[in-house]
């Protein structure tokens, strides 16, 4: 009898996907037979990127970690993994903040599907400090982004703001 498919979901909005994003993913996928990354829709964000833009981009950085895939969701996560079968939710903590926030989140979604487990990864210490939205800022007052991203999206981070 085979062995049932360990499936975890990563989600996020990744507007942009950062180097703490992609240490997580790594961790994620040495954990799981199958890692999903869910790229929200966000409706209610104001996103810099759209949807389409990040799909790629969170492709681009994952092309070469094979059993890694990228699909969009709207909705709650939750919903999204049971469509997908997983068995987890993967979350990236940074500091105390996030982990405040995402425990409350993993007691929510442990109400709504009590079959799916949220896993907490940190990102190695000098990333902890990356997110989406102080990258914005910093692309948008002109500053380098460059060890916070990878070199194609703080290209695509020039180019949009040449745009904004």
């Amino acid at each position: 009898m085979a062995t049932p498919s360990r499936i975890a979901v990563y989600s996020g909005t990744f507007d942009p996907f950062t180097l703490g994003h992609a240490d997580v993913v790594r961790r994620a996928a040495g954990l799981f037979d199958q890692l999903i990354i869910g790229v929200a829709a966000a409706h209610h964000k104001k996103t810099l990127f759209s949807l389409d833009a990040r799909i790629a981009q969170v492709q681009a950085e994952t092309r070469d970690m094979g059993h890694v895939s990228v699909l969009p969701f709207d909705g709650l996560i939750m919903d999204f993994c049971a469509a997908q079968q997983a068995v987890a939710v993967v979350r990236g903590i940074r500091n105390i903040t996030d982990f405040d926030y995402e425990a409350q989140m993993a007691a929510m979604n442990r109400k709504l599907r009590p079959g799916v487990e949220t896993v907490f990864l940190l990102p190695d210490a000098p990333l902890q400090c990356i997110s989406s939205t102080l990258v914005r800022e910093i692309s948008k007052l002109g500053g380098d982004v460059g060890q916070m991203v990878s070199p194609g999206i703080a290209i695509a981070l020039q180019q949009v703001q040449k745009k904004v």
